[in-house]
């Protein structure tokens, strides 16, 4: 039996079927997107009638295989993943993941788990090796299995309103950074955002302004797959409260120069069952176990092959040449350093501060799971952590500052490169090399005003 038949059979029988036409008849929903999640975070979807429940339970829905590169054609036009001729995957939606949409309850949402159709030989039924989502779920699973660890994580998604309604005066030398005043000019903004994530099943926590038109909003923390799907949740959320207010939800890495860019730091600890393994008992000052060392050095040495995934754009990178933003440059680490790479934050929590707002997370925490594995069976050292600032201390390895260089660190890590599936890697960097190419061939604002009448 294949994988896409276990799916299908549990979808057939599974007691929380009953439980989902329930919310379907209480709710009056009558339409459902089954989603699937592409290579750069994005959600794809098809819409069915809520009438079709039971059969797309078990039938699913099937995609285009290049939906899983945003469709993108390369600088010669060719369709990256396959081309126009390539065999469509079949999208099985996971129970556990159905919402009803609060913002229109009645259209509800699926995520999908994908596999190669069954007609194809030798592979049909296996799991489609580019669907993202699924690579975590399967590398968590797999690391529980090999370290009865598990992975659990929060993340910090900066991003951008931007919009009339939305300026802010910041006086020179000052910030608007905690503002109440600012606060209030984006209550309609969170107050809407928070309500429609506790419906979704958030818990959110807190929140603050942080830069002109810069809002984070931050809920609990919880299993690495479970942050990862509210990461994407959270995007939705936003573009719909956007759309509501009429102004522009933007999760672009670094929309202006001199301003604080958006990342999305990752949180993360290790935990045996409701033991954090992170900590030492009876310890309360910042400090980290051996494991959690271990796991850090892990970190920190995979962190230039692991850039591509956590700064995924070309302009992720303008957040490390802006120098005293609090982006990171440096492989280090520090205790309650907000200058390096890695943060001992709290006791029994790494904050990993590569990652903007860009990020797929199904990809980060894969990864972040390779390198911290790698870390714990080879016993790294992470070395000594940072003291003062990072910015000017030539002192540490540093990390790749342009999505070009990236890619190539990460096509040469093996440890990285390897915790995705061949096909999945060939197609990341594929993409991401053409987006580094497009913008070395563009001719920008930049170029004009630097050289047009100076040369």
């Amino acid at each position: 039996m294949t994988s896409l038949d276990q799916h299908r059979e549990l979808n057939s029988s599974d007691a929380r079927i009953a439980d989902i036409q329930n919310q379907i008849d209480s709710t009056g929903v009558e339409y459902i997107y089954y989603q699937v999640v592409t290579l750069t975070g994005r959600t794809v979807a098809k819409v069915v009638p809520a009438r079709h429940l039971r059969r797309n339970l078990v039938k699913g829905v099937q995609f285009h295989r290049t939906a899983m590169v945003d469709l993108h054609t390369d600088r010669t036009g060719q369709l990256l993943g396959g081309g126009v001729d390539a065999a469509e995957f079949t999208a099985i939606p996971d129970l556990d993941t159905f919402a009803v949409l609060p913002w229109d309850t009645t259209v509800a949402r699926f995520f999908c788990t994908t596999y190669e159709p069954d007609h194809i030989p030798d592979i049909g039924g296996e799991y489609l090796a580019t669907d993202t989502r699924s690579t975590l779920i399967r590398a968590h699973s797999q690391f529980k299995a090999d370290t009865g660890l598990e992975l659990k994580s929060g993340c910090e998604p900066e991003m951008s309103w931007l919009g009339a309604s939305m300026d802010v005066k910041v006086r020179p030398g000052g910030s608007a950074a905690y503002q109440t005043a600012n606060l209030e000019l984006m209550r309609p903004i969170y107050q809407k955002v928070m309500t429609y994530a506790h419906a979704l099943g958030f818990d959110m926590i807190e929140g603050d302004y942080e830069d002109p038109g810069q809002l984070e909003l931050n809920w609990q923390f919880d299993r690495c797959t479970a942050t990862a799907d509210r990461l994407i949740t959270y995007r939705q959320i936003c573009h719909q409260v956007a759309k509501e207010h009429g102004v522009i939800a933007s999760f672009m890495p670094k929309p202006v120069t001199g301003s604080m860019g958006n990342g999305c730091h990752h949180n993360v600890s290790l935990w045996n069952g409701d033991e954090n393994v992170l900590e030492e008992p009876g310890r309360r000052e910042l400090h980290l176990s051996k494991i959690g060392q271990h796991a850090l050095g892990g970190m920190l040495d995979h962190a230039p092959g692991s850039i591509a995934i956590m700064a995924s754009t070309v302009n992720s990178y303008k957040r490390f040449w802006d120098g005293g933003q609090f982006a990171p440059t440096a492989v280090n680490w520090g205790m309650d350093n907000k200058t390096c790479t890695v943060r001992l934050s709290a006791v029994g929590r790494l904050e990993y501060k590569i990652p903007d707002a860009s990020v797929n997370p199904y990809l980060s925490h894969t990864v972040l799971l390779a390198a911290i594995k790698h870390g714990i069976d080879n016993a790294t050292d992470p070395g000594d952590p940072q003291i003062g600032s990072s910015y000017g201390d030539d002192t540490y390895e540093t990390l790749p500052l342009t999505l070009g260089d990236a890619v190539q660190a990460f096509n040469d890590n093996t440890v990285i490169r390897g915790s995705l599936a061949p096909e999945l890697a060939d197609q990341y960097s594929a993409l991401k090399f053409d987006e580094w190419a497009r913008a070395c061939g563009a001719v920008t604002d930049f170029d004009r005003d630097m050289y047009l009448e100076f040369l």
